[in-house]
C-alpha cells in the first residue's frame, strides 16, 4: 500500500515537472534537464507532500516545492556522476548526463536544475505570502550548500585520499550534509509552508537521513552484487570508512532500524495523521534499491 501511494505521488510530480520543463525554450540543456528528471522513487518529494498535509496544505500548493527539491537533487546527481566527482556512467540503469550529451552540457544542465528548483519554491502558487516564500527558498539555499550538500560532497572527497579513514562521528557529520540535508528541508517544507514549527519533522528528518543512508551501506553489501563488488573495491582502494565498516552488518541494521524508531517517536504530536511518514520511514530501511 505504501510503494502503490509513493508510485501515484511520483506519477504526480512527474506530470508536473513535465509541465514547467514545457515552458523552457528546446535546447540540448533543456533536454537534458528533463532527462535528469526521469524515474527515480521521488522520495524526497514524498516528504514534502506528506509533511504539507499534516497542515492542511493543499497538494495544489505543496507541489511546488516538491517539484523544486526534485530539480535541486537531480543537479546534485549530474554533477556529482562527472568525471571529477564519482566518474559514473550509469544512473537508474541509463546513461549519464555527460555520457548521453557530453562533460559540458552535465554542468550546464545542473547548473540550470539548481536554477530551476528555486523558480519552483518561489512560485507564487507555492503560497500567497511571500515571506513564507522566501523562506523556502532561504532555508533551500542553506541545505544546499557549503553549510549542507555541498559540504557533505566535500567532506566525502576528502575522506578518498585522508591519511585515515573517517571515524563513525565524522561519516555522521559527512551524512548529515550529503544525505540528509535535502531530506531534512523536505521533511520541513510542510511546516514551512504553514509557518508552524518545524522542530518535531527536523528531528524525524535527522533520524531518516542517517537511516537512509546507512541502508545504502547495507544494500552495497547485500544488493547487486556486481554493483556492491565495484563500490567496495573503489573504497576499499581509497582506504573509505562506512557504517558497515565500523559498525559491522549487525551493527549497522540495528542502528538503523533504531533510528526509524526514533522518527516515528519525532512524529507523536502528529497522531495518526503522521501514519504515511512513519510508513515512509520504515520503507527505507526496507527498499531493496
Amino acid at each position: 500500500m505504501f510503494r502503490a501511494a509513493l508510485e501515484a505521488n511520483a506519477a504526480h510530480v512527474q506530470a508536473h515537472l513535465d509541465q514547467q520543463l514545457a515552458l523552457l525554450e528546446t535546447s540540448e540543456v533543456a533536454k537534458a534537464m528533463a532527462y535528469s528528471l526521469q524515474g527515480g522513487k521521488r522520495l524526497r518529494a514524498f516528504l514534502v507532500m506528506q509533511s504539507a498535509a499534516l497542515f492542511d496544505i493543499g497538494p495544489s500548493q505543496a507541489i511546488w516545492p516538491a517539484c523544486a527539491i526534485e530539480a535541486v537533487h537531480a543537479y546534485s546527481l549530474v554533477h556529482d556522476d562527472l568525471p571529477c566527482m564519482d566518474d559514473d556512467d550509469l544512473r537508474r540503469g541509463k546513461p549519464t548526463v555527460h555520457k548521453a550529451w557530453d562533460q559540458a552540457t552535465a554542468v550546464l544542465a545542473g547548473d540550470a536544475l539548481h536554477a530551476f528548483g528555486f523558480e519552483l519554491s518561489l512560485n507564487p502558487q507555492a503560497s500567497p505570502d511571500p515571506a513564507i516564500r522566501a523562506d523556502l527558498a532561504l532555508s533551500l539555499a542553506q541545505a544546499g550548500g557549503a553549510g549542507g550538500m555541498v559540504l557533505g560532497q566535500a567532506l566525502d572527497i576528502a575522506a578518498e585520499t585522508a591519511a585515515q579513514p573517517l571515524t563513525l562521528e565524522e561519516i555522521i557529520t559527512l551524512q548529515q550534509g550529503k544525505t540528509g540535508a535535502l531530506i531534512a528541508w523536505s521533511a520541513e517544507a510542510g511546516a514551512r509552508l504553514a509557518a508552524a514549527d518545524i522542530a518535531p519533522l527536523t528531528a524525524y528528518a535527522r533520524a531518516i537521513g542517517l537511516a537512509f543512508q546507512i541502508a545504502d551501506d547495507i544494500l552495497d553489501i547485500e544488493g547487486d552484487p556486481e554493483k556492491a563488488g565495484k563500490r567496495l573495491q573503489k573504497d576499499e582502494a581509497a582506504g573509505k570508512a562506512t557504517f558497515v565498516t565500523l559498525l559491522g552488518l549487525d551493527g549497522a541494521k540495528r542502528r538503523a532500524k533504531a533510528l526509524v524508531a526514533n522518527a516515528c517517536d519525532a512524529l507523536a504530536p502528529f497522531g495518526s495523521e503522521a501514519n504515511s511518514l512513519q510508513r515512509c520511514a520504515e520503507f527505507i530501511i526496507a527498499r531493496d534499491n
